[in-house]
């Protein structure tokens, strides 16, 4: 399993899983099958309701058709949060290595440089630069600063680990309420990337920047870890009562 480390905005390493060549292949020719699928219904619409289309529909109509072709990957991905409806599909999406949602910069930059990685080179460039670069990037993520991650469907609050039941439970730090699932979410993926590699200091990185961000202060007696997977936990549990209220 390949990963790339990829550095936060809060100066908090993230380990993600890289996305594999294959993956990228199939989410690239399942984009292209829909299109295909596309225009085979259309002329197959056509041909059973007898339709009588004027030439000048039709040039219309090619005119629409290879618009969203040539712009369908800077759409999506601008709209889909990184993902096309084959990255989707094989559960892959663009990253900034900077560990944020990239801009729409980013997605232009990768976008135009398609003409160099696929257009110009017969998708030999991708091929290449994919298999030798050490972040498993294309041309157009080298310039645009991003890459491929495999990514699960975000997880929800009320499935996130360490969740505790929600009767008996008592909060620890009300101060959770301040929190976003963004931030939630990203302590996740801190205890996931510990587990996987016992780094202490990303846990250590984490922990201090919630505390400072919350002004709060741990029981005595209570680590890293355990800080963040009691943050974790109350903010699951005051988000399932607010949904049941």
């Amino acid at each position: 399993m390949e990963t790339i480390r990829v550095t936060t905005s809060q100066n908090i390493d993230i380990d993600y899983e890289v996305a594999g060549l294959g993956e990228r292949m199939v989410a690239r020719i399942i984009d292209y099958a829909l299109f295909i699928l596309v225009a085979v219904l259309a002329v197959i619409i056509i041909s059973s309701t007898g339709m009588n289309i004027s030439r000048a529909s039709i040039v219309i109509m090619l005119i629409v058709y290879g618009s969203l072709f040539v712009f369908y990957d800077l759409i999506c991905e601008t709209l889909m949060n990184g993902q096309s409806i084959g990255k989707r599909i094989m559960k892959i999406k663009v990253v900034s290595l900077d560990g944020g949602q990239p801009s729409f910069g980013q997605y232009m930059l990768r976008w135009i440089f398609r003409i160099v990685d696929f257009l110009l080179t017969s998708n030999l460039a991708a091929l290449i630069c994919v298999a030798v670069s050490e972040k498993k990037q294309r041309i157009g993520d080298i310039v645009a600063g991003t890459t491929l991650i495999r990514t699960e469907q975000r997880v929800k609050i009320n499935h996130l680990a360490f969740m505790p039941p929600t009767e008996a439970y008592e909060v620890v730090f009300s101060e959770v309420k301040h929190l976003s699932e963004q931030d939630v979410a990203l302590i996740q993926d801190v205890i996931n990337t510990y587990i996987k590699s016992q780094n202490a200091a990303v846990v250590y990185a984490m922990a201090t920047r919630i505390k400072e961000h919350l002004g709060i202060t741990p029981p005595q007696g209570m680590n890293d870890m355990k800080f963040l997977q009691t943050i974790i936990k109350d903010y699951g549990h005051q988000s399932v009562q607010t949904e049941s209220n």
